[in-house]
């Protein structure tokens, strides 16, 4: 995903447990303000990252105890800059090729995570971690305007 050298600047861990989303989003959004980018791909960028958690909640842990690592950083591109934001667990490992968006016209609740994901994303990679988990890589540019139709943009490693 790297096309330059990456600054690491912030990486939080702690319980995977639904009333802590609420601490990864506050510090995601303090360190998207400090890094400079704009409060309507902030709250973007906080959104894509809870369906991500949740998703880590339900189904690599589906109720056992675990962890969830987020790990922010700045990277800069020929084209401009960009953010990072990656989410570890250690979790069950799901088959990467069920990692996909839902069909939009199967009217149901839930499954709209990954969609969600694709769309406020530039990228978005998962792999499997070599000793047991997953990590889930994106890629969001700051320094330019953002098209209204994304492409294809995720990725299994």
């Amino acid at each position: 995903m790297s096309e330059t050298p990456t600054t690491t600047d912030f990486i939080l861990e702690l319980d995977a447990r639904p009333d802590l989303l609420r601490v990864v989003r506050a510090a995601l959004a303090a360190w998207c303000e400090r890094v400079g980018v704009e409060t309507a791909q902030t709250d973007q960028i906080c959104l894509a990252v809870d369906e991500a958690s949740t998703n880590i909640i339900r189904h690599a842990y589906a109720g056992e105890c675990g962890h969830i690592r987020l790990i922010c950083s700045q990277q800069t591109r020929p084209s401009g800059r960009s953010v990072l934001i990656t989410l570890e667990d250690d979790g069950k490992q799901v088959p990467l090729e069920t990692i996909r968006p839902r069909e939009l016209d199967n009217v149901k609740p839930g499954g709209l995570g990954v969609h969600l994901i694709q769309q406020v994303m530039d990228e978005a990679v998962w792999c499997h971690k070599p000793d047991g988990g997953t990590s889930l890589t994106m890629r969001v540019d700051i320094d330019q305007a953002r098209s209204g139709v994304q492409q294809e943009n995720i990725t299994h490693a």
